[in-house]
Parts: structure tokens; sequence; C-alpha cells
């Protein structure tokens, strides 16, 4: 059949137009989540990416519960579903540079090279800068324990600090008594990683905030501890 150029442009021009108004990608139903009486709306899928770097911390965390929700758990499907959801600008030219590499690769792409990839190309470096900012100048003062461990660890996941570093600053900014008295464990008891001083300075400082009788903390909710 012979098409005509008429024929050809009206096709490209339809074409087009639906592209413009094409829904984000389906939602996966995952057969085992059905098994498993899971709901199959429980998180919601965020849709399409579009290269608004304010936007991707949300999209990339909804992402990753929509995902995570659905069991996608092998590597080289979780790159692709993200990558179907991006579009337009950096995001699609991103999408497609990548497609390609996964096409020339027979292994299994590295997650965590490609979620430190992702957030270099994407992430709000202005309010990266800022979150870097303030986790270095977040003390702890006369904040109640438990609330200054929360939003300690929110800003150092949003400042992306390295284990390391992120060890520092908590011994660095939280009440130097705390630390003192961790730091007088003997070495077998002494925290090494993030996870156990994170613990340790919940634990003891929940210890001095039960006893201390001439100090009041609150808490975010308004609870004092006496």
């Amino acid at each position: 059949m012979q098409i005509t150029e008429e024929a050809s442009d009206e096709y490209k021009q339809t074409t087009t137009e639906e592209m413009s108004v094409a829904p984000a990608p389906a939602a996966v139903v995952n057969s085992e989540n059905i098994q498993a009486g899971l709901p199959k709306n429980m998180v919601p899928d965020l849709g399409w990416f579009d290269s608004d770097q304010t936007k991707f911390e949300d999209w990339w965390r909804g992402i990753r519960l929509f995902l995570k929700s659905n069991r996608v758990i092998e590597t080289n499907n979780r790159i692709t579903a993200i990558l179907a959801r991006f579009r337009g600008g950096v995001a699609g030219i991103y999408a497609q540079q990548k497609l390609d590499e996964l096409d020339e690769e027979l292994g299994t792409q590295d997650w965590d090279d490609f979620i430190k990839e992702l957030k270099t190309t994407f992430s709000d470096k202005t309010k990266a800068a800022d979150t870097k900012w303030k986790i270095e100048m977040f003390k702890q003062g006369k904040k109640n324990t438990a609330d200054f461990i929360i939003k300690f660890e929110a800003l150092a996941m949003k400042a992306d600090t390295d284990e390391l570093h992120t060890i520092f600053l908590l011994k660095k900014n939280a009440r130097h008594d705390i630390i003192k008295t961790i730091l007088g464990y003997p070495p077998i008891a002494m925290p090494k990683i993030l996870k156990k001083w994170k613990v340790a300075i919940t634990s003891v400082g929940q210890g001095y905030e039960s006893t201390e009788g001439r100090h009041n903390y609150k808490t975010s909710t308004g609870m004092t501890y006496r």
C-alpha cells in the first residue's frame, strides 16, 4: 500500500497529539500482592517525572514506595520501571541514553551506582547545599533526645552525607554529657556504626531526661519530660 505524503503528515500529527496527552505508565499488578492479600493501590503511582528538580525528592520517595509495595525486586526491572516514567527535557534524554546502555550491557547494572547517578543528575542542588549547612549547625541543645535524633536523621538523609561524616556530626551536635557517657563505655560496648550510635544516644539521653528534675524537655507534640 502506498502512503501519500499528505496521509503521512496527518499520521505524524495525530501521533504527536496522542503522545502529548498520553497517561503515565500503568501500575504493574503483582500476582504475589494479590495472593498475599495486599491492597492493589496501597501506594499510588506518581506517574511521570519531567525533569523538574524541585519535585525530584518527593517523586523519588514516591517511586521507591511504589516499587516496594509492588515487590519489584530485581535491579534491571526496577531501573526499567523508573526510566519508563521519565519524559521531556533532561529526563527524557537521560532515559534514552540509559536505555541504550542497558541494551549494550549483558549483566545487571549496580543499583547503588544507578541511584547515585540519578541523584547527581536530578537532585535540587540548591536545596541539597542548604540542607548540608543545616545539618552541620543542627545542635541538640535542650531538645528532647528522641526528637533530636528523628530530625537529625531526616536532615542526614536529605543532605546525603556518608555514614562516617554522619557519625562525626552526631557526636559533635548531640549533648556533650550524653557523648561523654558513651565514650566512657568499655571498648567492647562502644558503638561503631551509625545505627548503634543512634541507639546509644537515644538510650543515654532518655535516661538523663527521666532523672533530671531541674530541666523540662518538650517534644514537638507538646509532651514535657521532667
